[in-house]
């Protein structure tokens, strides 16, 4: 006989690694982080998106890099010493993702996320998951593989294959 109670009481605290774009403060779930590289110049692709950067060898893998405030439209980017480039193992692809600054890992209770407000905007929210609340903080948690593989980023593929 399960108690259904002691189940309940066991749902698990996920960690988020928090980033700023502009004047937010981010969240992505930890476990998709590879590693946190300081920003250099990437190599320019022709005809890239405007939010792709190039690409940077990491110990020989080529690695596409997306800077997420021109991916959001939050401005010009700036490039400053706080500027880093979050390494992402996203499906089979690994992916850089230029943010403002990461602040630190943050673990978040189910209870400490409130699921994303219905804007009635025509703005694209799929890839938000919720907001998570530390006393007076706020996190935007973002389901990043959404984000990544959405079809206007153009860089991963979905579950679809290219014939």
């Amino acid at each position: 006989m399960s108690n259904v109670t002691e189940l309940h009481a066991a749902t698990p605290a996920a960690e988020y690694l928090a980033f700023t774009l502009g004047q937010e403060e981010y969240g992505i779930d930890i476990q998709k982080v590879s590693e946190i590289r300081s920003y250099e110049v990437p190599t320019r692709i022709a005809n890239a998106q405007d939010f792709v950067k190039g690409v940077v060898n990491l110990r020989g893998l080529i690695v596409p890099i997306v800077d997420m405030r021109i991916k959001l439209n939050l401005g010009t980017p700036t490039y400053d010493q706080f500027t880093v480039v979050i390494i992402l193992n996203i499906g089979h692809r690994v992916v850089g993702m230029v943010v403002d600054r990461v602040s630190d890992v943050t673990t978040l209770l189910p209870e400490q996320i409130k699921p994303a407000p219905d804007i009635g905007v025509n703005m694209k929210t799929d890839h938000i998951i919720g907001l998570g609340t530390v006393d007076e903080r706020m996190l935007i948690l973002v389901d990043i593989d959404k984000m990544m593989t959405s079809a206007d980023m153009g860089l991963l593929e979905s579950t679809a294959l290219a014939a």
